[in-house]
């Protein structure tokens, strides 16, 4: 959108994509196998972490496959950041057990490496995973694809984007219409056992991506705005009760389904500096991504607030609620940016660089390295210079 001389909207060309099918429905995994059959798939693969299935939750879903007569392969090797090396591992297991659908079931790591399973082990893909990397370049076919997030977070059940580590600190996306999932699978029991630390930072940074969507520069419509707004009054309503009180389905639903339309949102409004500079603070020192975004995210909002000052404060009584106080523009920002610096302390995340082993001395290589996401950084509201992302570092450390 953007505005005229007259101070009115007007609405941009645009386009819109999401998932083809959204089931939100507790204990839903439990019908997982039941759901394949239905799509006439004989062989399955299943991506996910060894964590979830040291954790059990595996356990009812693999018998279900069992009862609707469907051959399930498990690839449990995935781990935070997933490198390509673990992707081509797991195209490898697709490929021998003959998938002919791709299950994502874990986090956003999961769910990236499922979707690029779904093309490279599909029977006629004739592109290697470095052909993938960029904006564009993944042409498919791919096998059926669906996904089952565990945290409430990456939104990645609903985007056609995937991360891959190519390097000690590098990382490389794949943008295409073609990793697109064909179904959603919300199941909030999955989430219940997520600790505390997990569901603040996972919490936070599908804020961020609502955020972000709803200031992005170059792609903002109506859809992707009215997707943020519902999403962040779902996340900033339940996150502090789900990080305190883990056990609460119905806020554990909610941030489930707050992070699915944030997800969407971003999906069709990209994120932007908040993103920029948090790859860096992963890729350097392994901080996870959500915490990475959370460290960053009230700097980037108060370095970017004097260009968009009238967005931030539309969306201020949406996550504020209660606690929002009228007034111009720039108090409200500024109440709007206390009032998240007060959340991030609530939910018990750290706010400081130097907390998380970040060396003052680094910044500047931190900052350099961030002007390399300028897929990201085109999307922000206001230009990022390197010597304002080292401003904001240091803000932030």
């Amino acid at each position: 959108m953007a505005v005229d001389r007259k101070g009115e909207y007007t609405v941009r060309s645009f386009s819109f994509s999401t998932t083809n099918t959204i089931l939100n429905e507790p204990g839903a995994a439990a019908r997982l196998g039941e759901i394949c059959a239905e799509r006439e798939a004989r062989s399955v693969v299943l991506v996910t972490d060894a964590g979830i299935v040291d954790a059990g939750l595996l356990d009812e879903v693999v018998s279900g496959f069992g009862s609707a007569g469907v051959e399930i392969g498990l690839f449990d090797g995935v781990e935070a950041d997933p490198s390509d090396a673990t992707v081509l591992k797991a195209v490898a297991t697709a490929r021998e057990t003959g998938a002919e659908l791709v299950i994502g079931f874990g986090g956003g790591s999961s769910m990236d490496v499922a979707k690029l399973v779904a093309v490279l082990a599909h029977p006629h893909c004739d592109q290697s995973l470095d052909q993938l990397y960029g904006v564009g370049n993944a042409r498919g076919p791919r096998l059926p694809l669906v996904q089952v997030p565990t945290t409430a977070g990456t939104g990645s059940e609903v985007t056609p984007i995937s991360i891959v580590t190519t390097g000690e600190t590098t990382k490389a996306g794949v943008v295409s219409p073609v990793l697109q999932p064909d179904i959603a699978l919300l199941d909030a029991k999955l989430t219940l056992g997520l600790p505390p630390h997990v569901t603040a930072a996972t919490g936070v940074d599908a804020m961020v991506h609502a955020i972000e969507a709803y200031t992005s520069a170059i792609k903002k419509n109506p859809l992707s705005d009215m997707l943020a707004r519902e999403g962040l009054q779902l996340l900033a309503r339940n996150i502090v009760t789900a990080v305190h009180h883990g056990d609460n389905l119905e806020a554990r639903g909610n941030m489930l389904l707050g992070a699915l339309l944030a997800g969407q949102a971003f999906a069709n409004a990209p994120v932007a500096a908040v993103h920029a500079l948090a790859y860096p603070l992963g890729g350097h020192f392994h901080i996870p991504h959500g915490l990475s975004n959370s460290l960053v995210l009230p700097h980037v909002l108060r370095f970017n607030a004097p260009a968009c000052p009238e967005l931030y404060a539309e969306l201020a009584p949406i996550i504020m609620g209660d606690d929002f106080v009228p007034g111009a523009n720039v108090e409200v920002v500024e109440n709007l940016i206390t009032w998240i610096d007060g959340l991030i302390e609530a939910v018990r995340l750290p706010n400081r660089l130097r907390d998380c082993g970040v060396p003052e001395n680094f910044i500047e290589r931190l900052a350099a390295d961030a002007m390399e996401q300028q897929r990201l950084l085109v999307n922000n509201p206001r230009p990022v210079s390197e010597a304002d992302a080292a401003a904001i570092y240091t803000a932030a450390f």
